[in-house]
C-alpha cells in the first residue's frame, strides 16, 4: 500500500526561497514610533509654505539650516587622532553646486520631515575602494519608500514615482533625524500662528473693526450696494477723511486688535514656536531678555548643544559610514571657530597655554590667521 501511494503521489522537496531584498545595500529598518507613517512619506500636520510664511519659522530655519551649512566638514583617524584631508565629496557633495547649499537644504529636510535624503551621482572605481565619489539632495517630497509586509524593513526606493538602485549611481543616501519633524509634530501651533497672520493682514487693509453701512432711506439694489462698497473702501485706502449722507449711517461691531490682545497671541505662539523647533527663544525675539556680548557667546554654545547637534550628528554619522570614509576615518563639523570667544577671552587662554607649553607662538598666529607674510 505505500508502495502504491509512493508511486502515485510522490513526495515533492521544495527549497525555501531565497530573499531577494540586498540587505547590504544601505536599506535602513524602520523607526517604530506613532508617526513612522509620517517619516516614510505620509500626509503631514501642515506644509513647508505654510511654515515658512511664519516669521518665526521662518528666521528658525535660516538660523539652525544656514548655520549648519556655513560649518566646515574635517575627517580623522578615530584611533590615532590624526587629522586627514577630506575627500571632496565631504564638502562639496555636487560639483555643480556649493557645499553650502547642500547640506542647508538637507539640515532643513531632517529639522521639517525627520529624514532627508540624497543620489548618487558619481562612484568611485572599485580599485579606488568603490566609494561614493559624487551626490546631490533630493527633497523629501519626490521620494517614496517600499516596505516589507509588517512594515518594519525599508527594501526599495522610488524617485518621482520610478524605482531607483538599491547600490550604485542612482541610489539613494538616507539621513535619518532622531524624530519625526517639525512638520508633523508641530502642525497645530503652525497653524495658529498662520491664523494669527492673517488675522495682522486683515486689520492692515481695515484698520478700523468691522464695519457697517446702513441705509435710512429706501431699499438699494444689489449692484448699488456693490457699488458703494467699493466705492467707500477706496475712498478709506486714499483718504483719512469719510463723508456720508443723511441716507446712510455708518456702524462699527466687533473689537480692534488692542482689545484682541492680537500682539500678546503673537508673541505666545512665537514662544510656542521656539519650543517646538528646539531653539532659544531669544534668537527669535520671543522673549524680553538682555544680551550683552559676553553671554552671546554661551548662547550660541547652547545653540549647538540643543538645537543644532541631533542635526549635525545625523550628518556627521551617515557621512562616516563605510560608503563614504574607510575605517578608522570618521567625519566631524568642525565647530572651533564658531564657538571662539572675544579677542581678550582668546589672549587670555592663549596666554595660558603658551606659558605651560602647550603651545607655540606660530601655533597661535595659525589659529588667529596671523601667518606673516614672507614675501
Amino acid at each position: 500500500m505505500g508502495a502504491i501511494r509512493d508511486f502515485l503521489f510522490p513526495a515533492v522537496e521544495a527549497k525555501r526561497p531565497i530573499a531577494v531584498t540586498d540587505v547590504q545595500a544601505a536599506l535602513t529598518p524602520v523607526q517604530i514610533s506613532d508617526s513612522v507613517y509620517n517619516i516614510l512619506g505620509g500626509a503631514t500636520n501642515t506644509t513647508r509654505q505654510l511654515a515658512m510664511s511664519v516669521p518665526s519659522v521662518a528666521r528658525a530655519r535660516n538660523i539652525i539650516c544656514g548655520t549648519i551649512g556655513s560649518l566646515p566638514l574635517t575627517t580623522f583617524n578615530r584611533i590615532t587622532g590624526q587629522y586627514v584631508d577630506p575627500h571632496r565629496v565631504i564638502n562639496q557633495p555636487d560639483p555643480r553646486v556649493a557645499g553650502f547649499v547642500i547640506y542647508c537644504w538637507l539640515a532643513e529636510d531632517i529639522w521639517l520631515y525627520g529624514a532627508g535624503y540624497g543620489q548618487v551621482l558619481e562612484m568611485y572605481s572599485a580599485t579606488d575602494g568603490g566609494r561614493v565619489r559624487a551626490w546631490t539632495r533630493v527633497s523629501p517630497d519626490r521620494v517614496t519608500v517600499d516596505t516589507d509586509f509588517l512594515n518594519t524593513t525599508i527594501t526599495g526606493y522610488k524617485v518621482d514615482g520610478k524605482s531607483v538602485p538599491l547600490s550604485g549611481v542612482g541610489s539613494i543616501i538616507r539621513f535619518d533625524g532622531g524624530d519625526e519633524g517639525l512638520l508633523h509634530r508641530a502642525g497645530k501651533t503652525i497653524a495658529a500662528a498662520v491664523y494669527l497672520e492673517n488675522a495682522a493682514v486683515n486689520y492692515a487693509k481695515e484698520p478700523a473693526p468691522s464695519m457697517v453701512l446702513k441705509s435710512n432711506g429706501t431699499n438699494l439694489t444689489a449692484e448699488r450696494i456693490s457699488s458703494l462698497l467699493t466705492a467707500w473702501k477706496t475712498a478709506r485706502q486714499t483718504r483719512s477723511t469719510a463723508f456720508l449722507n443723511a441716507d446712510v449711517d455708518l456702524q462699527q461691531f466687533g473689537f480692534d486688535p488692542k482689545s484682541m490682545q492680537l500682539a500678546e497671541a503673537r508673541q505666545y505662539v512665537a514662544l510656542e514656536l521656539a519650543r517646538a523647533c528646539g531653539i532659544p527663544a531669544y534668537f527669535l525675539s520671543a522673549e524680553t531678555t538682555s544680551m550683552t556680548y559676553s553671554n552671546a557667546v554661551s548662547e550660541r554654545r547652547s545653540l549647538v548643544d540643543f538645537s543644532l547637534r541631533p542635526i549635525l550628528k545625523a550628518i556627521e554619522e551617515r557621512l562616516s559610514l563605510p560608503d563614504f570614509t574607510p575605517n578608522p576615518v570618521m567625519t566631524r563639523f568642525a565647530l572651533d571657530d564658531f564657538l571662539r570667544g572675544n579677542a581678550l577671552e582668546r589672549a587670555q587662554v592663549y596666554e595660558i597655554l603658551n606659558r605651560i607649553g602647550a603651545m607655540s607662538v606660530e601655533q597661535i598666529q595659525r589659529e588667529e590667521d596671523l601667518i606673516p607674510n614672507e614675501s
